[in-house]
């Protein structure tokens, strides 16, 4: 006998286990429906403030000085960082709290668990939502640095591809990890010291060739700066060339895959 409810179809056990995930994000998306417009309004603002801020208002006494970042203005330099910025602190503040109150507050998670959703659906479904969410992040700060005038066809689209891919490289491992601690206490600790200077050090305002030569090796190490290299490339349209921008999107890959083996094992560890 079949049903017209699509409620009832929603909680009727699926005939295949293989896109169970996918309900799991089902349930992300409906929680989203009550705040996702505040999420697009806040995106679109803030990269007009940062623009304005930084890239129009600091950016006008680098550019007057002669010491600006090569022969493009500072606003049009500084785009690309602070886009791929604004998709590193997504990726964290998406898997970092949210992760742990699906698992210890709201415990979300449990309640998909009570269904025949397995571990692994509920991590994937999960993560299915945070790319999205990053999406939501990045494609409206995108649109703005494109009205701005400060990005270069036909390479431009690309940045929203690195953005996001540089979002997932740091909400997979900062999910795993979510899914082994019992309080919010280390999540202040991640930002502080972790999140932060990346911001800062990792070539969004400037070239790290600015930095001291010892300390270029050390910032190149972090994530946040291949993101930066790919959409800066991309909103410039600088050509890196195939090797850089394949060994960018390699270790991107790394930290974004190897977060999600070691989630597979921590949500398991926690939630069976």
């Amino acid at each position: 006998m079949t049903t017209t409810d699509p409620l009832a179809r929603a909680v009727a056990p699926p005939h295949s286990t293989r896109f169970l995930w996918w309900r799991a994000a089902l349930g992300w998306f409906t929680l989203a429906r009550a705040w996702w417009r505040s999420l697009v309004v806040r995106s679109v603002l803030e990269p007009v403030l940062y623009l304005l801020g930084l890239g129009f208002g600091l950016g006008s006494l680098v550019d007057s000085s002669g010491n600006g970042p090569g022969d493009v203005p500072y606003a049009a330099f500084v785009a690309g960082g602070v886009l791929v910025a604004s998709a590193m602190n997504s990726g964290f503040g998406e898997s970092a709290w949210p992760v742990l109150g699906a698992i210890k507050w709201q415990r979300q998670y449990h309640a998909q668990l009570a269904s025949p959703l397995r571990v692994r659906d509920v991590l994937l479904g999960h993560l299915f939502f945070m790319t999205v969410r990053l999406l939501v992040t990045v494609l409206p700060f995108w649109v703005v640095i494109v009205a701005f005038g400060l990005v270069a066809w036909p390479s431009a689209p690309w940045a929203v591809p690195a953005a996001v891919l540089t979002g997932l490289a740091f909400a997979t491992p900062v999910a795993a990890f979510s899914a082994t601690t019992d309080t919010d206490t280390a999540f202040a600790l991640i930002l502080r010291f972790a999140i932060i200077p990346m911001f800062l050090f990792s070539g969004v305002f400037y070239p790290v060739s600015d930095l001291p030569v010892w300390l270029q090796p050390l910032v190149q190490v972090l994530p946040l700066w291949h993101g930066v290299e790919l959409s800066r490339a991309a909103t410039l349209g600088t050509d890196l060339g195939a090797a850089v921008v394949l060994g960018h999107v390699g270790y991107l890959l790394l930290w974004a895959v190897g977060g999600l083996l070691v989630a597979t094992r921590t949500y398991t560890r926690r939630l069976t």
